[in-house]
């Protein structure tokens, strides 16, 4: 069976590096059809703008309307087809940036993602999650190749909610979690067609050792906007690490019973983001992994509870729900092409409910223990 490792071409970090954005860009097309949505564009218009400028490149400027439909995508892609663009660029989160990758794909563009939040680890991966009007969780494709540059600015990071790194953070928690069932395994392929190499491994690691170091530390600069080696790293980890630790390493129950939740009315009106709800599924995953040490599940959900992810049914809006309203989640879990059959162990339907339930109790023991 062949191994796979897939990437992007270039990955830039640093303060300031949108102010480059003119150097980079022009290495992969002439023309930009540049995606963001009002807010974005507010923040780091002006910047990308000038430098964009002044690379003597033409913009072709397109508002993104907040949702990775199908539809929106269809819309981007006949305005770049119409305005001769040569290059996709998602600027924003990963909503903005899986619409973009989708548009290169489908247009024979090149692409380029230009996070300004480190929410998730969609800016390095070669796939598009797709949601409803409503915000519902359709599912995903992997494309044939990942963004040609990546463009993380830690200053505009920095800047963004604090809410969104941590929720960046819970995502790339779940690489190694997820990865180590992969290998257990191997009988479900990574998304790219393959089983995981040693490097993905090794960076799916990288993930949880790093943000165990240094997350509470990144979180609170962020809290005051600053940029520290602290806040790099986890950036680094949220987005580079676990771009390529999940998308070559292995997914699980973790991502499935994350992606879910986001059909839940209650995980809406919070505003879950996308490793807020991973992170549950997460501690939902390591309490039915038979393989997976008490101290090591403590460890993890402590963490989650000193960075502020959720760690029971409460926090995402669903304290006292109904068993019922979770077999939804349990017969897909445990149903046919299923990412939770890279576990070494059957699972069952009635056993991801019941890990759902246990992770919801651990969690709020683990609270009171800590006084959270």
């Amino acid at each position: 069976m062949k191994s796979v490792l897939i990437a992007p071409r270039k990955y830039v970090q640093g303060r300031n590096v949108l102010a480059e954005a003119g150097k980079y860009f022009g290495m992969v097309g002439k023309k930009p059809l540049v995606l963001w949505d009002p807010r974005v564009k507010a923040a780091v218009g002006a910047t990308v703008l000038k430098s964009l400028e002044e690379a003597k490149l033409e913009v072709v400027d397109v508002e993104f309307k907040g949702e990775t439909t199908k539809a929106e995508a269809a819309r981007v892609l006949a305005i770049a087809k119409e305005k001769g663009a040569d290059v996709s660029v998602g600027v924003g989160g990963g909503k903005t940036l899986d619409t973009a990758k989708a548009v290169a794909v489908e247009g024979k563009l090149g692409v380029i993602t230009c996070p300004t939040i480190a929410s998730n680890d969609s800016p390095t991966s070669a796939a598009t999650v797709w949601y409803s009007e409503k915000g519902d969780f359709m599912g995903f494709d992997c494309w044939p190749f990942n963004p040609d540059i990546v463009m993380v600015d830690t200053q505009v990071v920095a800047n963004a909610p604090v809410r969104a790194l941590v929720a960046g953070m819970g995502d790339a928690l779940s690489t190694w979690v997820e990865t180590q069932a992969a290998m257990r395994t191997r009988k479900v392929l990574n998304l790219g067609g393959g089983t995981p190499t040693l490097a993905a491994v090794a960076l799916a690691r990288l993930c949880y050792d790093t943000l165990m170091e240094f997350g509470v530390e990144a979180k609170r600069a962020v809290e005051l906007h600053v940029v520290t080696p602290a806040v790099e790293k986890v950036i680094e980890t949220n987005v580079l690490h676990s771009g390529l630790g999940f998308e070559s390493g292995g997914l699980a129950t973790a991502h499935t019973i994350g992606n879910l939740l986001t059909g839940y009315p209650e995980c809406r009106a919070l505003g879950m983001m996308h490793g807020e709800k991973v992170a549950f599924g997460v501690a939902s995953q390591l309490c039915m992994d038979p393989d997976i040490a008490t101290a090591e599940t403590y460890r993890i959900i402590d963490w989650c509870i000193a960075v502020g992810l959720p760690v029971t049914l409460g926090d995402l809006g669903l304290a006292g729900a109904a068993r019922e309203r979770f077999k939804l989640i349990g017969d897909i879990c445990a149903g046919p092409g299923s990412l939770c059959a890279s576990h070494a162990f059957e699972v069952t339907s009635e056993g991801v409910v019941d890990a759902m339930f246990a992770a919801d109790a651990l969690g709020q023991e683990r609270k009171k223990r800590l006084g959270a």
